[in-house]
């Protein structure tokens, strides 16, 4: 079976399918109109339980809302009494869940990969979880890549930590290393400076020719 729904911003009170994140580049803001734009969820699949307001999406899973893309083999979705929601993205077994939006104003992406992607939406904080990974795309050129076992992104003060070492029993070993590869702002647009003519020494005659 294959689940495709649409949901514009007063649905999502009936059906929790509030896991789309919010993920905003560092310093500047994500896509403000992502918010106002409809949900859109297809899989293979769909369990929803009303008891615990919990809806379960599985198989193939894609959710589109504005410039935000989420993939992964399955997404679970809640919603408090308050209506708050929040969501967790899973990878299939060996892959990773994914993550893109696009940056406010500039032809920029954020992208993030990790077992589970988290996002809280009455904290607005998002969480990648184990095998993290976060980068800052120019058009297809990758800007900056940060890599560790949680990355938390705090979407209200655009702050966000990495953690390379894992805390849960059982997680996969690794060697408890953040990596970060940072490129210079606006190097790339920026013209290289001209080449200085050639002059000869103070207090050294100009030969004229090399010898």
């Amino acid at each position: 079976m294959d689940d495709r729904l649409s949901f514009a911003a007063p649905a999502w009170r009936r059906l929790a399918a509030g896991a789309l994140l919010a993920l905003a580049a560092v310093p500047a803001l994500a896509e403000r109109a992502d918010r106002d734009q409809p949900m859109n969820i297809e899989a293979d699949a769909l369990r929803y339980e009303d008891k615990q307001q919990l809806s379960t999406f599985t198989g193939n899973v894609v959710v589109t809302k504005g410039t935000i893309v989420m993939r992964g083999a399955r997404l679970e979705v809640r919603q408090d009494g308050a209506g708050n929601q929040s969501g967790v993205m899973f990878g299939a077994p060996g892959k990773r869940a994914f993550f893109r939006q696009k940056r406010e104003g500039v032809n920029e992406f954020i992208e993030g990969e990790a077992d589970s992607i988290t996002y809280d939406g009455k904290s607005d904080i998002v969480r990648f979880v184990r095998r993290a990974e976060m980068r800052r795309l120019a058009g297809t050129t990758l800007q900056d890549q940060v890599t560790g076992d949680v990355i938390v992104y705090n979407n209200r003060t655009e702050v966000y930590t990495v953690d390379g070492a894992p805390h849960e029993a059982g997680a996969p070993a690794g060697n408890g290393r953040v990596r970060a590869v940072l490129a210079p702002r606006n190097a790339a647009s920026q013209p290289a400076p001209a080449a200085l003519p050639l002059q000869p020494a103070q207090g050294l005659p100009s030969t004229g020719a090399a010898q």
